[in-house]
């Protein structure tokens, strides 16, 4: 399905300024050239370049019944005039390089057909690719096994369910493996009281090969908000770690046990009230536990955090952020409802370093409106433009150094988006709902200084809001939410219709306007009705009404979306990837940072969509090329 416009980017009826034109891509030899020669060193601290990962082309041939869509990556390490031929099975099938697009057609061909792509550099063909993964039927199977179930002590049984995943490239081989949590069927909210199974986590192949499996043990509780796990190469090795909150019993990929396998500390109610908590490094390709420190910070006095029976307590929250503006750091937090505290570490070298603690009870911040202002969620983005990653917490945002740098005072929300929403003012744009019946229901925030452009009326707990460019007719962004009657524009102003969900979002058909994701379909906006591009057979999904996928990002193919959920019986990983042609060129956005550190937090708490650092959309400006280097 092609836009009707051959550069959707060039529409004369509107005029839209390049937000920024990034430097030209440093690669691997060019960083050796300036002394850069290994991210072990200090000198890569000072690299303008960020560091991502060294992808292949990640090729897809997707079957839609009269032929095969084949997609690729066009990776930021590639020269903007780089060029691709496509192959099968060693045959060349384009007549002439392609050029304008990452994806081609390949007409009346079967399903099983064998493709690879050939770069073209200087008019000099490239070697092959990898082989493409093949969608039959317009997805594609990863097999998983559910771990056994189980009875609590109280005597109720429970079996497992696939719940969220992450990316990330485990094996250092250049395609990324999933990391799945499976959660037990009496997973809590904390408010619940209520004994759980055990939260296991796997690593898994795109063929299902699985690498490795951790139980966290008997004494992390099982639910949205007690297991964030962040999936990421933070020491610029070539391959990624995994990251989580552990405990006395957690039981590592090798079947080696952290602190004491023989330690409950569960109390009657289900409740993990005390014991020690730590933060663990996973090695990504055996699961083996790399290094462990206490985790900050400690629940200390219960009741400190809002209530006495450990509902607020154990409110956790993670991310990643390039904080320096080259290398990524983990991010984890605890608490949003009152105290909220927010950790920065470094993995190098085998060992954490804690590069800043943020606490809204710390002498410099107290009394300054911190306090309660997290949302279910977080996002990470250069919000000031200084070049390195801030932290946006709710109502409020941590700057990379761990100072508070704003807080609007509006309190907690369940839903929150950051990102280049908007191509007609510089910088990135943030959207928040809120929860609280006596704040504005829904806010449109400047992420830079936290100033409110516009805002909606108290009214409610607004549970849901989304924000992106979902209909061409209107310029720029759209925003909607639970609470409200209308679809607003950046300004505020009604615009119309509202969608038939505020969700999830994709990048699915072929122009760049975003679609609608929600439960197990997609949907385009029109101003009269929704259209179904795609419903998910033999699916589910995730944690019951917030109806979420396992996955949703650019994780293979070209720069559109895939959507990843569970199979009904929780034996399959069903992705889907979009059948539809484009003539849209866009790099990955996997080596976009803002969109690659949104899916590895992706998985906290209240699922959100990723977000770019540059404006996709109807009247889009060229695309930038991002500044990145590989291990």
């Amino acid at each position: 399905m092609k836009h009707p416009h051959p550069h959707p980017w060039k529409h004369a009826h509107r005029s839209r300024r390049r937000r920024f034109v990034l430097p030209a891509v440093l690669t691997a030899v060019a960083l050796a050239g300036a002394g850069l020669t290994g991210l072990g060193a200090d000198t890569a601290e000072a690299a303008t370049a960020r560091q991502v990962e060294a992808l292949d082309r990640g090729v897809v041939s997707v079957h839609n019944g009269s032929g095969n869509l084949v997609g690729w990556r066009w990776l930021g390490t590639d020269p903007d005039n780089v060029s691709f031929n496509v192959y099968r099975a060693g045959t060349k099938v384009n007549s002439t390089p392609v050029t304008g697009s990452t994806t081609f057609f390949h007409s009346g061909a079967p399903s099983h057909a064998d493709y690879t792509v050939r770069a073209v550099v200087n008019g000099v063909e490239q070697g092959d690719s990898v082989h493409a993964v093949q969608f039959r039927g317009g997805y594609k199977d990863v097999p998983i096994s559910p771990p056994a179930g189980g009875t609590t002590p109280d005597g109720v049984s429970y079996t497992y369910e696939a719940n969220d995943a992450s990316v990330g490239d485990l094996d250092g081989d250049g395609a990324l493996e999933f990391v799945l949590k499976w959660q037990p069927t009496n997973a809590k909210d904390n408010s619940q009281s209520g004994y759980t199974g055990n939260t296991i986590v796997d690593g898994i192949r795109l063929d299902g090969t699985r690498l490795w499996r951790i139980d966290l043990g008997r004494n992390i509780r099982s639910g949205a908000h007690y297991t964030q796990f962040q999936v990421y190469d933070y020491d610029g090795d070539g391959r990624a770690e995994v990251a989580m909150k552990t405990a006395d019993g957690t039981r590592d990929g090798t079947g080696a046990v952290i602190g004491s396998s023989s330690a409950d500390h569960r109390n009657s109610s289900g409740y993990i009230l005390s014991g020690p908590e730590y933060l663990t490094m996973f090695d990504g390709q055996t699961g083996r536990a790399m290094g462990t420190v206490d985790y900050v910070p400690a629940r200390g006095t219960v009741s400190s955090w809002g209530d006495s029976y450990g509902n607020r307590v154990d409110r956790f929250l993670a991310g990643t952020a390039y904080l320096d503006g080259a290398r990524p750091s983990l991010i984890m937090a605890r608490g949003y409802y009152t105290r909220s505290v927010v950790a920065a570490w470094d993995w190098r070298n085998g060992a954490f370093t804690r590069r800043w603690t943020f606490d809204t009870n710390s002498s410099t911040n107290s009394g300054k409106g911190y306090d309660g202002q997290g949302s279910h969620s977080l996002s990470v983005g250069d919000v000031d433009n200084d070049g390195r990653d801030e932290i946006v917490y709710g109502a409020m945002a941590v700057d990379d150094n761990g100072s508070g740098l704003w807080t609007t005072r509006t309190g907690h929300g369940d839903a929150q988006h950051l990102g280049d929403l908007d191509a007609s003012t510089s910088g990135l744009e943030y959207y928040k709902v809120s929860e609280s019946t006596s704040q504005p229901a829904a806010l449109y925030i400047d992420p830079a200084n936290g100033s409110v452009r516009w805002k909606l009326s108290a009214c409610c707990d607004n549970g849901r809001g989304v924000a992106g460019d979902i209909w061409s007719g209107n310029s720029g962004p759209e925003m909607w939410s639970s609470s409200d009657g209308s679809v607003r524009d950046e300004g505020g102003g009604t615009k119309g219709r509202k969608p038939s969900s505020a969700n999830f979002l994709s990048w699915w058909d072929g122009d760049p306007v975003r679609e609608l994701l929600d439960g197990t379909r997609i949907d385009k906006y029109g101003t009269s009705s929704d259209t179904r591009l795609l419903t998910g057979s033999g699916v589910v999904s995730n944690n019951g009404t917030k109806a979420t996928p396992v996955l949703s990002g650019d994780i293979l193919g070209d720069w559109r979306e895939e959507v990843v959920w569970r199979t009904g019986n929780n034996t399959a990983l069903r992705i889907y990837s979009t059948p539809h042609d484009t003539d849209v060129k866009i790099t990955t956005l996997l080596h976009d940072t803002l969109y690659r550190t949104s899916l590895a937090w992706q998985n906290t708490a209240y699922n959100q969509p990723p977000h770019t650092g540059f404006f996709i959309g109807d009247g889009m400006p060229t695309p930038p090329r991002p500044a990145v280097h590989t291990p």
